[in-house]
């Protein structure tokens, strides 16, 4: 076999690791937390049997398991350790005890690491272990995971590597004066000599400086490594009994329950003995290397190993599925949420938008309404107006014309009378004096739009009606109306301008409208502007609102009709009308 299966031991896996977990909450288990490097591999399975683990809390449990891992690996059942320290990651992972996972998972790397030809692959378990140290910044667990790390270097011979690492762990190590870890290391670089280098000397001299280290601290399981080492160095040195004296030495330290290690003793010492040619002895320590050898199967452990990491990795590739499942379906749930969701705001959105567009709908109604009756109100004044002027006229012509026609009469028949002398020249004056009273009556103006008031006044009524809904500000602003317009003329004028602002209500959305009405001799100019969105004048046939009537409108009445209009500035229109 090779030293290099040995040397694995030399880096004081259980010891360092055991000293630093939590205090459990059970008695036997702080016992057993305590005392678990100085116990037997009996007394600590004997320890572990008597906790009851039904009654454990799940941190405590997760400990039990852990120290069950630790013990199965002692007594060189691997298989079973692996089992047991696999449930204790899970369990310290699960409860988010990162330091204890962390360890477990360096455990299961120096578990693995012993076992002969096993195709599991320990880094990811050492890779864990380190990242962990790194974000703690902790100097300990660095130096173990440095040492780690060049172990597996000078597994596979690569000196330099090897070497690097180790000088990382002392550096870690120098940081906290801990001098008896100093000394372990060091005797690993000894070991990376002689193995990779086949450097005796130097490989004698680290050997031979950490051995007083050792046996001050009494610790036998590196002493035994030591005189192990030792031996290696001596036989390649060529002096056989020398090396078989050491691994006497390194024999008698090792407990009965660590088979492994006395197996690669026995066959460290068959090899140098029959070098010596001591046969008697040769066969002794050979027929007590086939009785252990015999005892350990390490193919059935490397089988069961792979066996429960294949356990543990469906496990976990199912729960990984499950997780991914319960994602999906959440996923796909919430996007369900959000589907329906949009969906009903759109639905929220339309309803509103038509809410509103009936709302603009029925408050455009309500000023077309105004404005009919306004119209209508103006229609009715109008023709009160012209009743009430027919019966004046009709009273004139009885009262006042009648009598004088009368007069005239009864001066007719008195024409060519003795007594009547001037009968004709008078009648003729009567006639003169009915001829101008008819005159004058048929050049009276007529009541107009709103009987007594007219055209400026119905735009003011209507502009105050139509801004007290609030919608539009109209404002009137009149210049030089003072006397009153043909009534057909006053109505035809106030339609347009009715009609010219329904337009800004309905099609321009304004909020904001000016009516300007402006006399001067005989020329009328009317400007209606509005700040609302605009047209485009060349699309004028298109637009349907009625301006092509309007223009019309004023055309008859042989005036001029003009539009100035942007979109999105609003509009202006200029009629100007000739007054006969």
């Amino acid at each position: 076999m090779k030293l290099l299966l040995h040397t694995k031991k030399l880096i004081l896996p259980a010891l360092l690791l055991v000293a630093g977990f939590c205090v459990s909450q059970n008695s036997l288990l702080d016992s057993l937390s305590d005392n678990f490097n100085k116990f037997s591999v009996e007394e600590s399975r004997q320890l572990l049997k008597k906790i009851d683990t039904t009654e454990l809390e799940s941190y405590d449990k997760a400990l039990w398991y852990f120290y069950s891992g630790l013990n199965y690996r002692k007594n060189d059942q691997h298989d079973l350790g692996f089992n047991d320290l696999l449930i204790a990651e899970k369990k310290f992972s699960s409860l988010d005890s990162l330091k204890e996972a962390a360890d477990t998972n360096y455990e299961l790397h120096i578990l693995l690491s012993h076992q002969n030809d096993l195709e599991i692959d320990s880094k990811s378990y050492l890779n864990k272990y380190s990242e962990y140290a790194k974000s703690q910044k902790d100097t300990l667990k660095l130096a173990r995971a440095y040492s780690r790390i060049a172990s597996d270097y000078m597994n596979s011979d690569d000196f330099y590597n090897s070497k690097f690492y180790y000088e990382k762990t002392l550096e870690q190590l120098r940081l906290i004066k801990d001098t008896f870890r100093i000394a372990a290391v060091e005797m690993n670089v000894g070991t990376l000599y002689y193995s990779v280098k086949k450097d005796v000397d130097s490989a004698l001299y680290f050997y031979e400086k950490t051995l007083p280290v050792f046996v001050d601290k009494q610790h036998s399981i590196l002493i035994s490594n030591n005189y192990n080492n030792q031996a290696k160095a001596y036989e390649l040195k060529g002096e056989p009994k020398k090396a078989v004296l050491f691994l006497e030495k390194a024999l008698s330290l090792v407990n009965e329950s660590n088979k492994k290690t006395r197996l690669l003793y026995y066959d460290n010492i068959i090899r140098n003995l029959e070098k010596t040619k001591d046969y008697k002895k040769l066969i002794s320590y050979y027929q007590k290397w086939k009785t252990l050898n015999d005892s350990i199967n390490d193919i059935a452990q490397n089988i069961n190993i792979a066996d429960i990491s294949e356990k543990y990795k469906t496990a976990e590739l199912r729960a990984n599925q499950a997780k991914t499942n319960t994602y999906l379906t959440i996923a796909l749930a919430l996007l369900a949420l959000v589907i329906i969701s949009a969906y009903l705001l759109q639905k929220n959105t339309r309803k509103k938008q038509l809410l509103a567009e009936q709302a603009k709908d029925l408050e455009a109604q309500k000023v077309e309404n105004l404005l009919q009756e306004q119209e209508l109100a103006s229609i009715d004044a109008m023709i009160e107006g012209q009743e009430k002027e027919r019966k004046r006229i009709a009273e004139d012509l009885h009262d006042d014309l009648g009598a004088l026609m009368a007069t005239i009469n009864l001066h007719l028949e008195n024409v060519g009378s003795e007594n009547s002398p001037n009968a004709l020249s008078k009648t003729k004056s009567l006639l003169a004096e009915a001829y101008d009273k008819i005159r004058n009556l048929s050049h009276v103006k007529n009541a107009g739009v709103i009987a007594n008031e007219g055209l400026l006044v119905a735009v003011k009524n209507m502009a105050s009606k139509i801004s007290s809904a609030n919608k539009i500000d109209i404002e009137v602003i009149a210049h030089g109306l003072e006397n009153r317009l043909e009534n057909s003329l006053e109505l035809s004028l106030f339609r347009t301008i009715q009609e010219l602002i329904t337009n800004c209500i309905k099609h321009a959305e304004a909020t904001k409208a000016t009516i300007q009405l402006t006399q001067f001799e005989n020329s009328l100019n009317i400007i209606v502007e509005d700040n609302g969105k605009g047209f485009d004048t060349h699309t004028i046939k298109e637009k349907g609102i009625g301006l092509n009537n309007i223009k019309k409108r004023i055309q008859h009445l042989e005036g001029t009709f003009t539009i100035d209009s942007t979109v999105g500035k609003g509009t202006t229109i200029i009629l100007d009308i000739q007054i006969k």
